[in-house]
């Protein structure tokens, strides 16, 4: 398997750990100069600069969270003048303000240095042919992986999100091997060039680099099977840097982690308290790289584990395992906690159910209640009500025995549930709180 870059993803750990300190160090002494919000934080807490010596005083400070982004809206974390900025970045702020990040020409080399590794980790080099159909925009995912690929040296496709059929076109006569998208996306493609007629063998298409929402391993066998193509999970967030904070290789065994610019904890949600290696919780950054925004202790909601075990690929960054999902996504529904990925994962181990689904919650009569509309396959949608009905109590029962929850389920022609070009709206929460 290639590497890009051997000498940080291959490092031997103690080697490493100096690296992480001496980054760190830097960066807590740049934003207590540097952030008021920082520096304020660190005062309240009794520290200094000087208090943090090592990686392992990383505790000492205090977390950040996206309401802390919001609240300093639009620039007041910024830890470098504005005529030092040369890139804005900001999410869709759909719950409040939108969360902005600010990049230094340092910064965006190391966006296009991570993407770089993400890419090659995938089995990509300059001989391939990249569709970019994330976001462009205010949106870090199309640029991302814009500038990695360039990096590279590959052919990159920027068509956007969107514009399916052309999507498909493009795919065909450039000869895209690369698809970036998101997973949801990836099997809508996959439906589309089904019903395109266009055969497979007419495709150069060999891997897929999928992320932005949380997809399940039931998801990956569905898209490999009907694109045929190795499909790898990637992980970012804007606030971090977007992109490239974690990607898989072809080994498929857990993310790597470019530890060396974004140091990872696992904490309890609850406690806050660090946890130690292989326990799941919340997975936490702090950027010991970036100039224009960095962040330390960032929670991001995702909750996963991590290895610190070597891979067979020869890279010996920690890997985090699949995120299970969002602590902020987590529904609680008459006392049980439920993730969104819980369904997928039943609704994929039956035949005739395809993944598209929408759980609508809702309060009556102050009793929560959970349905489930979820598409069946032609053929099945076809079959005798008799037929259907069986099929759905089977699924009411397995997923009752999977979840301990009692779901309404709704079955909807194909096509019934509404596509998303970009990250897939998979709850509908109508209760009032």
């Amino acid at each position: 398997m290639e590497i890009w870059n051997s000498h940080f993803e291959c490092m031997e750990r103690n080697g490493l750990k100096h690296i992480q300190t001496e980054r760190l160090r830097e960066t807590v002494e740049r934003v207590y100069f540097n952030v008021p919000y920082y520096r304020n934080k660190m005062q309240q807490a009794g520290l200094g600069p000087e208090s943090i010596q090592s990686i392992d005083d990383l505790a000492k400070l205090p977390f950040t969270t996206k309401t802390d982004l919001r609240d300093n809206y639009p620039f007041s974390l910024f830890a470098v003048p504005m005529s030092e900025i040369v890139r804005i970045h900001a999410s869709s702020g759909t719950t409040g303000k939108p969360t902005v990040v600010g990049y230094t020409r340092n910064d965006i080399s190391t966006w296009s240095e991570v993407m770089a590794r993400t890419l090659t980790s995938a089995g990509a080099n300059r001989h391939d042919f990249i569709q970019i159909a994330y976001g462009y925009g205010l949106f870090t995912g199309g640029l991302g992986l814009h500038y990695g690929g360039e990096k590279i040296g590959a052919s990159v496709i920027p068509i956007s999100g969107g514009n399916t059929t052309r999507q498909i076109q493009l795919m065909r006569d450039f000869g895209s091997t690369v698809l970036a998208c998101t997973p949801s996306y990836a099997l809508f493609l996959a439906e589309a060039i089904a019903e395109s007629g266009i055969k497979r063998e007419e495709l150069r298409l060999k891997v897929g680099v999928f992320g932005a929402e949380p997809w399940t391993e039931n998801m990956r066998r569905e898209i490999e099977d009907k694109l045929k193509i190795k499909a790898l999970d990637i992980y970012g967030l804007s606030e971090v840097i977007g992109p490239g904070v974690a990607s898989e290789c072809l080994s498929q065994s857990g993310l790597h982690i470019n530890e060396d610019h974004f140091y990872p904890e696992i904490i309890d949600p609850e406690t806050l308290k660090v946890l130690p290696p292989g326990l799941t919780g919340e997975l936490v950054f702090t950027t010991i790289t970036k100039e224009g925004l960095p962040l330390i202790r960032y929670r991001t909601r995702d909750l996963t584990s991590l290895n610190y075990e070597k891979c067979k690929c020869g890279r010996t960054l920690v890997r985090m395992n699949k995120c299970l999902g969002r602590s902020d996504d987590m529904l609680i529904i008459r006392g049980v906690n439920l993730f969104p990925s819980q369904v997928e994962t039943v609704l994929l181990e039956m035949s005739g159910i395809t993944p598209h689904y929408l759980l609508i919650v809702d309060r009556i009569n102050n009793l929560d209640t959970l349905e489930l509309k979820v598409e069946v396959e032609e053929a099945f949608f076809m079959d005798k009500i008799s037929q259907l009905e069986a099929v759905r109590q089977k699924l009411q029962n397995n997923l009752e025995n999977s979840i301990g929850l009692s779901i309404k389920v709704t079955f909807v022609e194909p096509k019934g549930i509404v596509r998303s070009e970009g990250k897939a709206v998979r709850v509908v929460d109508k209760r009032k709180f």
